[in-house]
């Protein structure tokens, strides 16, 4: 009987081929890490904008409380949205309001949307209350 000894076949380029899935496997998890850093800027900056927006909106409220009434005049409420509308200390794509109902509670409101989010995204909204005793 004839015994079959097994053949060796010789490898070549194995070395290569663990190289480069190495390579592979580093540069995803590297993109993965970009993306990460990507993701927390956006918050990062998003959480900026909601700091600034509750600053923006107790500034108008302050001057409320500095004058004793929720009805300010006309060209207070213009310089205040001006300000936050303003694109180097105010918000981006910003509009503000501020309403006085009929048991004279003023509510403040600010609605801004980042410049890189999707037009079909909702917008920020940063809203108070005031009374004035």
């Amino acid at each position: 009987m004839k015994r079959h000894t097994p053949v060796l076949v010789e490898q070549r380029g194995a070395a290569l081929l663990e190289a480069l899935i190495a390579i592979l496997i580093f540069s995803l998890g590297v993109l993965g890490l970009i993306g990460l850093l990507a993701t927390s800027t956006q918050f990062s900056i998003d959480a900026e904008d909601r700091t600034r927006a509750s600053m923006l909106a107790n500034d108008l409220v302050a001057q409320m409380w500095e004058k004793q009434t929720v009805s300010l005049d006309s060209d207070t409420l213009s310089a205040w949205e001006s300000r936050v509308q303003d694109p180097s200390n105010g918000l981006p794509s910003a509009n503000a309001n501020s309403t006085v109902d009929a048991s004279g509670v003023a509510n403040v409101t600010i609605t801004w949307k980042a410049p890189w989010r999707p037009s079909a995204e909702q917008s920020n909204i940063y809203s108070t209350q005031v009374q004035i005793p």
